[in-house]
C-alpha cells in the first residue's frame, strides 16, 4: 500500500472538490485530490448534467472562479467550433440553446476546461490527483480524521494523510466511514419546524437519482437498441402519484403538480432560446430542454443533428436509495437505474408518439463520445441528495422560503461565505413523494453549515453541508456546490496559515471578519444586491 501526504486532502473530484482544490492551491497549499471516475467535475461532467443556475448568473450571484469556468467553456467553443458569425459574436453564448440553463454544453467540454484549470498546479507538483479511487476506510483520533484509505484500480489500496480533510464525495461517504454525525432523508417537522417536512422523520426517503444519457437523431436511419431485459417492468411501471405510466410524455408540472403533456420532436427548429427558470421550468419541449449541441449555431451542414441530454423525471429512479443499503442492494439499484434509462430510450425509439401519427423515433442514436463512456450513458449516476453533516448551523426552509420570508428576504447569516439562488426543487423520492417545489429568496451560505458539530478538521465541500432534506433542494445546484467547495478549500488554507481551527473562524467575530475580507478579495460574493425571489 502506497502512502501520500499533503496540506489538504479532498475526497471527491466533483464541482465542490475541484473548487476546494483551486482555492487551497491559490493560497500556496499542497493538495491531494481523489476522484472515483476519470473525469473531474461531478454533476457537470461525469454525471452529464448542464448547469442549473439562477436567472441573474450572467451579472452576479457566483464566485469569480465559477465565472472563469463558465467563460472558459464558452471560449472553448469559440476557439474550436465552427460557430456562425452571429453565434461567435454572442457574449452570453449558449452552445446548446437549451432552456434549462444559459450555458448548455457538452460534459466533455467542461471536463477539458476543468483539467486545464488544474493543469498548472499539476505541473508545479503542488497538486496530486488520484483518479478511479474511492474511499474505503478512515482513521480517527478523537475528534480528528488523520488519514483515509482508498481503493484504486484492481482494488489496490492507497493511504493518504493531511491536517485537513474535505468531504466532497457525491454521497457524503467520508461521513459514514469516519463516524461523523450526519443525517439522511427527511427530518421531521418537530425537529426542523419546516412547513414542508413530514410529521415523522423518514431517513430512508431520499430524492431519486438518475442515469443520464445523450442522444442525437439521424432521420432515415435505424439505431434502435436491443430491447432491455427489464423493459417490460419499466414499460408498465406507474408510481401511485404519477398521472400515467412513468415511461411517457405526460408528467406533473413540478410547481403545480398538474399533469402536463410534454412534446418531443428531434431537431425541430426552436429559434432563439432564453433560459429563465423564474418564468417556468422550461421543460415543455423535451428535445430543447437540455439540448447541448444546437445545429443552428454551427456552420450550415457541419452537424447532422442536435444533441440533447435525457435527464427527465421519467428516468428518476424510485425503487430505492444508494445510501443506507447493503452493497448488493446498492448494485441492484444502480443496475436498475441504468435499465430504466435504456428502457426510456427504447420507448422513445419504438413507441413514442410522433406528430405525423406514427410511433417511435428509430433514428435516435446514443452518443457515448459525448459522455466519455462506452455505452452512451453518463460515467456515473446523477446524485441529487447526499448524507448531510450535523452542522454547527443547519439551514432550514423558513430561512429562505419566499412564502415565509416575503419582502424581508432570506435570513442574513453573519458568517456568510457565499451566495446562491434556486427554487427549493426536490424531485420525486424513494418514499413515494411527488415533487416538492417551493419558491425561495436569494440566500447566503453560512460558514457554520460547512462545519460538523464535533469533528475539528473535516469540512463539508459539496452537497453534504448542513442543509435539511428540504433546503438541499436549492443548495445542491452547480454554482452553489462550487461556492461551498471553494469556501471549504479557502478555510482549510486560512486555518493552516494562521494556526486557527475552523470553529474558531466561525465563532470569533474578528477572525471571521478577516477571513471574509480575504474571500471578498478573492472574488466571493457574500451578500445579494436587492433582487426578488421567484
Amino acid at each position: 500500500m502506497t502512502t501520500s501526504e499533503a496540506d489538504v486532502l479532498i475526497v471527491g473530484g466533483g464541482l465542490g472538490g475541484v473548487a476546494a482544490a483551486l482555492a487551497a492551491l491559490r493560497r500556496g497549499r499542497t493538495v491531494l485530490l481523489t476522484e472515483e471516475t476519470d473525469w473531474l467535475g461531478g454533476q457537470l461532467t461525469s454525471q452529464g448534467v448542464p448547469p442549473d443556475e439562477h436567472p441573474w448568473i450572467e451579472q452576479f450571484g457566483a464566485t469569480r472562479s465559477y465565472r472563469k469556468l463558465r467563460e472558459a467553456i464558452r471560449d472553448h467553443y469559440r476557439a474550436w467550433y465552427p460557430l456562425t458569425a452571429e453565434a461567435m459574436a454572442t457574449t452570453d453564448l449558449n452552445p446548446g440553446q437549451g432552456t434549462v440553463s444559459r450555458l448548455c454544453h457538452e460534459p466533455r467540454v467542461a471536463a477539458v476546461v476543468l483539467a486545464a484549470m488544474v493543469g498548472p498546479y499539476l505541473a508545479a507538483g503542488r497538486l496530486t490527483i488520484r483518479y478511479l479511487h474511492r474511499p474505503v476506510s478512515a482513521e480517527v483520533d478523537g475528534d480528528r480524521v488523520t488519514a483515509v484509505t482508498f481503493a484504486g484500480p484492481d482494488d489496490e489500496l492507497f493511504h493518504a494523510a493531511a491536517p485537513y480533510v474535505l468531504d466532497a464525495t457525491e454521497l457524503g461517504d467520508l461521513l459514514e466511514l469516519a463516524g461523523i454525525e450526519h443525517v439522511t432523508g427527511f427530518e421531521s417537522a418537530a425537529e426542523t419546524g419546516e412547513p414542508s417536512a413530514p410529521a415523522e422523520a423518514q431517513p430512508d426517503n431520499m430524492q431519486a437519482f438518475s442515469w443520464v444519457f445523450a442522444v442525437e437523431h439521424r432521420a432515415g436511419e435505424d439505431h434502435t437498441i436491443d430491447r432491455p431485459d427489464q423493459y417490460g417492468f419499466w414499460r408498465d411501471y406507474q408510481p401511485s402519484f404519477w398521472p400515467g405510466r412513468l415511461l411517457g410524455l405526460l408528467s406533473p408540472d413540478p410547481r403545480t403538480l398538474k399533469p402536463v403533456q410534454r412534446t418531443f420532436v428531434p431537431n425541430a427548429s426552436s429559434g432563439p432560446v432564453v433560459a429563465d427558470q423564474s418564468l417556468g421550468p422550461g421543460d415543455e419541449d423535451l428535445w430543447v430542454f437540455r439540448r447541448i449541441v444546437s445545429r443552428e449555431l454551427l456552420r450550415p451542414g457541419f452537424a447532422a443533428s442536435d444533441v440533447t441530454i435525457v435527464n427527465w423525471p421519467m428516468i428518476d429512479y424510485l425503487p430505492g436509495p444508494l445510501i443506507g443499503v447493503s452493497d448488493d442492494e446498492r448494485a441492484k439499484h444502480l443496475d436498475g437505474a441504468r435499465s430504466q434509462a435504456l428502457s426510456m430510450l427504447y420507448w422513445l425509439q419504438t413507441e413514442a408518439p410522433r406528430p405525423d401519427g406514427g410511433t417511435g423515433w428509430p433514428g435516435l442514436r446514443l452518443r457515448p463520445d459525448v459522455m466519455g463512456s462506452t455505452d452512451g450513458l453518463a460515467k456515473a449516476p446523477y446524485i441529487r441528495e447526499s448524507r448531510r453533516i450535523r452542522a454547527r448551523r443547519t439551514i432550514v426552509e423558513h430561512d429562505l422560503s419566499l412564502a415565509v420570508r416575503g419582502e424581508h428576504g432570506a435570513v442574513q447569516y453573519p458568517d456568510s461565505v457565499g451566495i446562491g439562488m434556486y427554487r427549493i426543487d426536490l424531485h420525486p423520492s424513494t418514499g413515494g413523494n411527488n415533487y416538492i417545489d417551493v419558491a425561495s429568496c436569494p440566500f447566503q451560505i453560512p460558514l457554520g453549515a460547512l462545519l460538523p458539530v464535533r469533528v475539528r478538521n473535516v469540512v463539508a465541500a459539496g452537497k453534504n453541508l448542513g442543509t435539511t432534506h428540504i433546503t438541499n433542494g436549492c443548495y445542491r445546484l452547480h454554482p452553489v456546490e462550487w461556492n461551498v467547495g471553494e469556501a471549504a478549500g479557502a478555510l482549510a488554507a486560512y486555518c493552516l496559515e494562521n494556526g486557527y481551527e475552523p470553529a474558531q473562524v466561525s465563532e470569533d467575530p474578528a477572525v471571521l471578519e478577516k477571513f471574509q475580507r480575504e474571500l471578498v478579495a478573492d472574488g466571493f460574493e457574500l451578500a445579494w444586491p436587492q433582487v426578488r425571489g421567484y
